[in-house]
């Protein structure tokens, strides 16, 4: 082979663009769209052995036709191997690519990184709706840092997350996914995350990765609540909630990837949807990075089997000209609809300048991230870097950050050890490693019981029982979901409650699992849900606990808002979980034991049941106006979240009270911890345009800050108001400020607010 060593394109001293023009020009048609195409599960039959190992013959009779290929999906899935050794295997993968292409173009690895990188032996951390609860951005920040070194030194790198989907109804299982229910809240996060995962974008020292944002656009708000329904949106919505968190994110954090999502808008699916990946996504936002589709997505143009097709394409091969009409650069996971390329092509379907544009950001990337001129890791560094110390601090960091506390009747927590002599860990997710969906596996994973039996003192005995089951088995991958038996739940209570009755206080560990709320991918693998009550029998066991006349206190672990009014009504203690990662047990027991006070803040609403569904925070002022027999308010409200301490707001300040509609100016107020502990506060800046030319949210989240205070102590938090916190798009759907007057309110969440207006002249 002819490494064409003195080539333009293999001058790491050019620029990239002057590279990838030099490259394209020497491609044929076959190596451009091999550039557009991936393999995951294939790897199986056409790279690796039955053990799981580099098989070169089987790679040369898929491969050796010296085209190449783009990337190679989900490495951290080959063959349950760990670090050092899937960093042995991704090199000899490349290497076979760059020896036996013919212009030696190498190959992207991506792969899942939700909340830790999905692989053997990696750091896992707590789920992003749990990250959402921290309203830490530089904690977020720090761990999709530790996310991506762990990724990139066994060859990762092509992050598919962050996922910056807005929640707008609990009932879609991939809430679990995102940062939460409100676009500022979420567009804060992904910026932090990608700038975690890509750092300064210059990749020189191999600690970073791609960041893929998905999904483009809307996924979160689907019709009934279930995974890949249409969207009915307005543009003026779509563009002020669901967009908006992708363009911080490409603006100001430089996002290179976006991920087409699987929903229709306006009846177009995203995957063929010109309007929104062209003349939004790089015409007016002038984004120059690729577009990757979503798992098999653009099969879904056409008709996917056994699930659903949109009937936009008459087969696969009409699907992928629709796809690249619209600008998604490359499919995956597998050669599907894209293995029509080059006939598309030869036919004048398509021309090859399509490819041509399509293909040269994907080439770019490879350029930008040195993968032409340094493509190979260090095995012993992914021995050493993945799962270590001080990434499982970070994790233990998250975790403490996440706990938020719902209620806390009698100041019953922080419970005290030495008034303790007997406690009882009760519940189906009391002795579960609760990780959540994309999870990778991690070298410890501590459970709430593990947690509590270590940090108990000598002479305080630790009960436990399972009380009762949420599903059978509760695996994520499990595609088919077993409700857990009536009768032998209800036995089980009965035997519970005999050991609950035993202990001074009784700690219910229950909520969901990872079967009852996840990404619904097939009509055998569903997760989406008409019901948000408790699953299964918990309602009794919470009535079989309290009836024991013992002090409750309530952890809720879930992926989705539970409407738990039933267990508000009866338990003291409630603290909202999430999924907390590995470090669950550690985290749940310091904060249980009053080591470190809750400082969680709820990133979604808690609505009193699925018939409150949509209950976010930020809705129009025509809505919630109220039901016949019931409670039109949420059971807990966004931005919510109790401590043991007692915080004091100030008077809130505008540094100026009037501005131009050009200009900024920032709002303050005087914060006091008030109570004998140390804890987190976050302050909260909420905004209302009280006339306006179309209707405007009744408050919208536009600043906070957390903040940590020791007893005692002030400080002075000052937030920013600019012209961007203020702008919508008006009735000329023009993106403007509008002069007259705001509303501008502060507080600890979205419903204890001190508000000062500001006009806008």
């Amino acid at each position: 082979m002819t490494k064409l060593e003195n080539a333009a394109y293999r001058d790491p001293k050019r620029p990239i663009g002057e590279r990838v023009n030099d490259l394209l020009s020497r491609m044929s048609l076959a190596e451009k769209a091999a550039q557009m195409v991936c393999v995951w599960n294939l790897k199986k039959e056409t790279l690796l052995d039955e053990q799981g190992r580099f098989d070169v013959k089987k790679a040369a009779e898929h491969y050796g036709h010296g085209n190449g290929l783009g990337q190679v999906g989900r490495p951290g899935d080959f063959g349950g191997i760990g670090p050092r050794r899937s960093a042995e295997l991704t090199n000899e993968i490349q290497r076979f690519f760059i020896e036996n292409s013919r212009l030696g173009i190498p190959v992207v690895f991506h792969d899942e990184c939700l909340h830790g990188h999905v692989g053997i032996g990696s750091t896992s951390f707590s789920q992003p709706i749990g990250l959402g609860a921290t309203f830490n951005t530089d904690l977020v920040r720090k761990l999709y840092e530790m996310t991506a070194r762990e990724a990139r030194v066994r060859g990762v790198h092509q992050a598919l997350t962050p996922v910056v989907d807005v929640a707008r109804d609990p009932r879609w299982g991939r809430v679990e996914e995102t940062f939460g229910e409100d676009p500022y809240l979420v567009a804060r996060m992904g910026v932090a995350a990608v700038h975690g995962f890509q750092g300064d974008g210059k990749f020189a020292e191999k600690r970073h990765v791609i960041a893929t944002l998905k999904h483009f656009a809307a996924h979160g708000q689907p019709e009934s609540g279930t995974n890949c329904a249409p969207v009915n949106v307005s543009e003026r919505l779509l563009r002020e909630v669901f967009l908006s968190t992708f363009k911080a994110a490409i603006h100001e954090a430089g996002a290179m990837s976006v991920m087409a999502s699987y929903n229709e808008i306006d009846g177009v699916p995203s995957h063929a949807n010109r309007w929104l990946l062209r003349d939004v996504l790089r015409d007016e936002w002038g984004f120059t990075g690729t577009v990757v589709s979503d798992y098999y997505a653009i099969r879904e143009l056409h008709v996917r089997p056994e699930l659903y097709g949109h009937h936009l394409a008459h087969d696969g091969a009409e699907a992928a000209a629709l796809a690249v009409r619209a600008g998604v650069n490359i499919e995956l996971p597998e050669p599907d609809c894209y293995k029509h390329l080059i006939e598309l092509v030869e036919a004048d379907v398509l021309q090859e300048s399509d490819l041509d544009e399509l293909v040269a950001p994907l080439l770019a990337q490879k350029f930008q991230l040195g993968l032409f001129d340094d493509p190979y890791v260090e095995p012993s560094e992914a021995e050493r870097i993945v799962g270590c110390d001080e990434h499982r601090e970070l994790a233990l960091q998250a975790a403490r950050e996440t706990i938020t506390l719902l209620k806390n009747e009698g100041d019953i927590a922080p419970l005290n050890l030495s008034a303790i002599k007997t406690l009882a860990v009760i519940g189906p997710n009391a002795d579960r490693p609760l990780l959540g969906g994309y999870s990778g596996q991690p070298v410890q994973v501590s459970t709430v019981l593990d947690g509590i039996r270590r940090r108990a003192v000598d002479g305080v005995e630790v009960l436990h029982h399972e009380g009762c089951k949420i599903t059978i088995g509760g695996s994520w991958w499990q595609d088919e979901v077993m409700p857990s038996d009536p009768v032998e739940d209800r036995k089980s209570i009965a035997a519970a409650a005999e050991v609950a009755k035993r202990a001074d206080v009784i700690v219910l560990a229950i909520g969901g699992n990872e079967q009852t709320s996840r990404e619904a991918w097939m009509l055998n693998h569903l997760g989406d849900r008409a019901n948000l009550e408790l699953v299964g029998q918990q309602n009794e066991l919470v009535d079989a606990m309290v009836a024991t006349g013992k002090p409750v206190i309530a952890l809720l672990f879930n992926g989705r808002p539970l409407a738990v009014q039933h267990l508000a009504a009866k338990v003291p203690v409630i603290f909202e979980c999430w999924y907390l990662g590995q470090e669950t047990g550690t985290a749940v027991a310091e904060v249980l034991f009053g080591d470190r006070s809750p400082g969680g803040k709820l990133p979604i609403t808690v609505p009193r049941s699925v018939g409150h569904v949509p209950a976010y925070y930020n809705y129009k002022p025509s809505a919630r106006r109220g039901y016949l027999f019931d409670d039109v308010s949420p059971l807990f409200p966004f931005g919510h979240g109790l401590s043991y301490s007692k915080f004091e707001f100030g008077a809130p300040r505008l540094e100026k009270s009037t501005i131009g509609i050009t200009d900024s100016t920032s709002i303050r107020v005087t914060v006091t911890n008030r109570g004998k502990r140390a804890a987190d506060e976050t302050v909260q800046l909420y905004i209302r345009d009280l006339v306006s030319s179309v209707t405007r949210p009744v408050k919208e989240l536009k600043g906070f800050e957390r903040i940590s205070l020791q007893p005692g102590e002030s400080r002075d938090v000052a937030l920013k108001i600019t012209p961007d916190h203020l702008s919508f798009w008006n009735i000329d759907m023009r993106h403007v400020v509008e002069p007259g007057e705001f509303a501008v309110m502060i507080g600890p969440n979205s419903q204890v607010l001190q508000t000062v207006t500001l006009t806008v002249k």
